[in-house]
């Protein structure tokens, strides 16, 4: 190959990368609708809130999962009237809002983690160690790139 095809192949793989991304988050959307009647967002909020271990601030939980904090809001919302979370004040300071999941929320976060990661697990079924090792290095190497690209 011409070193001048390059700039066209990575194109390609770019188009190939999003439509793959588009696809498996897609499938992953409906899976979670289909076998636990939740969505995407709401599964990200437990995720972070389940990793936090204990009450996090609602701005650390915007930022973590880069929407504005009415979108993190709203979600936890709906969480709160189903029983799966609650907000507090934040000691000392009034104006901080504190979320965590009740104990109820990290029973049903878990069971449908558990559950995510095998349908992600089947996605990937088709790739061993080796595969994935070196997936991972090359997007690392991508992104750290793209990293320094952005300032």
């Amino acid at each position: 190959m011409r070193e001048t095809d390059l700039p066209h192949r990575r194109l390609r793989t770019w188009i190939r990368l999003l439509r793959m991304t588009r696809g498996m988050e897609n499938h992953l959307r409906e899976y979670l609708r289909v076998n636990h009647d939740t969505t995407l967002p709401r599964f990200d909020v437990m995720a972070a809130l389940y990793r936090a271990k204990g009450p996090m601030k609602m701005s650390e939980l915007s930022r973590q999962l880069l929407v504005s904090n009415g979108n993190a809001t709203a979600v936890v919302e709906r969480l709160e009237k189903e029983g799966l979370a609650r907000r507090v004040p934040g000691e000392g300071d009034r104006r901080v809002v504190l979320a965590e999941l009740t104990d109820k929320g990290r029973d049903v976060f878990a069971a449908q983690a558990s559950e995510h990661r095998g349908e992600v697990d089947r996605l990937f079924s088709m790739l061993g160690h080796e595969e994935l090792d070196a997936l991972r290095d090359i997007l690392h190497r991508v992104e750290e790139a793209s990293d320094g690209q952005n300032g």
